[in-house]
């Protein structure tokens, strides 16, 4: 099984190249390969590998700077996922996509289920709900897994600016009224080649379906609560003198962005739980899997 994996360089796509191993040649492509601005490019790469399988973790986050930058995240996130199903229909691959608890606008009460209606509240969640659209539309064989608050201990993530601005300030300020679950990119990864290996194995004998699957650690915490526990663990593992003291809740109105986010990103994975016979690890748990093997 050939495997061709955009964005490996990414958060998701590094730990994606190493999980996905046992389970196919995997063929890596960056930006410079495989850029998703440039269509044609992307269409290329495909023709020329005709792999089994696609997983494309690469997107346009920069989820404040989408709000001005809108016609460069819809190309990436909406138009470059339909060209990948167009071409994925072609040669019967089957597609993975990533998308986002920013499809829903976050005023429910209760964890969002896959059949709950979407609503965007800024230009990068309706640029992600784009692609899942353009994919659907196209009808090949796909999957497309939201995930919430992905952190690694490698790039630019919530986990590694909290243990820099601990390390250099004694207060800090975080907001407490948006909920969601940290995502681990390992977690996503290794679901990732897990369902992956069956979902081929029910195209072999005719019993797949496409279908969307919400993929995150179970437990929720706030962005406050969440750097708490980084904190936490920070001070028992002894690995980094930290300055700070102190982590002040605040609200989302006390730390204005751009972009809206909403305040429940609460995802239920009960259905992927089911489907594919797992049960995802609590989001504090992963955290401190994640945070052994930091220098």
């Amino acid at each position: 099984m050939k495997i061709l994996l955009s964005g490996a360089t990414g958060q998701v796509g590094w730990e994606l190249a190493r999980t996905l191993l046992p389970i196919g040649e995997v063929v890596e492509v960056n930006r410079t390969q495989a850029d998703l601005a440039d269509l044609k490019a992307l269409r290329g790469i495909i023709q020329q590998y005709k792999p089994n399988v696609i997983i494309n973790p690469a997107a346009y986050t920069a989820v404040d700077k989408a709000e001005t930058e809108q016609e460069q995240a819809f190309l990436i996130n909406a138009e470059a996922p339909g060209v990948l199903a167009e071409e994925a229909k072609k040669i019967g691959a089957l597609l993975v996509q990533y998308s986002t608890d920013y499809v829903f606008d976050g005023t429910k009460s209760t964890p969002y289920t896959e059949d709950d209606a979407t609503n965007p509240v800024n230009v990068y969640g309706q640029s992600k709900l784009a692609g899942e659209q353009a994919i659907q539309s196209v009808a090949c064989d796909y999957l497309i897994l939201r995930t919430s608050w992905v952190y690694a201990g490698r790039g630019n993530n919530f986990l590694k600016t909290i243990l820099r601005l601990a390390a250099e300030r004694e207060e800090l300020k975080i907001v407490a009224d948006q909920i969601g679950a940290p995502t681990w990119a390992r977690l996503i990864a290794e679901t990732t080649a897990h369902i992956v290996r069956q979902a081929m194995l029910e195209r072999q004998v005719n019993n797949f379906n496409s279908s969307v699957y919400h993929l995150t650690s179970s437990g929720d915490t706030s962005w406050h609560g969440f750097a708490e526990k980084i904190v936490k663990i920070v001070r028992e593992q002894g690995k980094l003198a930290l300055k700070n003291r102190t982590i002040h809740p605040i609200p989302t109105t006390g730390y204005p962005l751009p972009a809206k986010r909403p305040a429940n990103s609460r995802l239920s994975t009960s259905r992927l739980e089911q489907q594919f016979g797992l049960t995802l690890p609590s989001w504090d748990n992963a955290l401190r899997l994640c945070m052994q093997e930091l220098d």
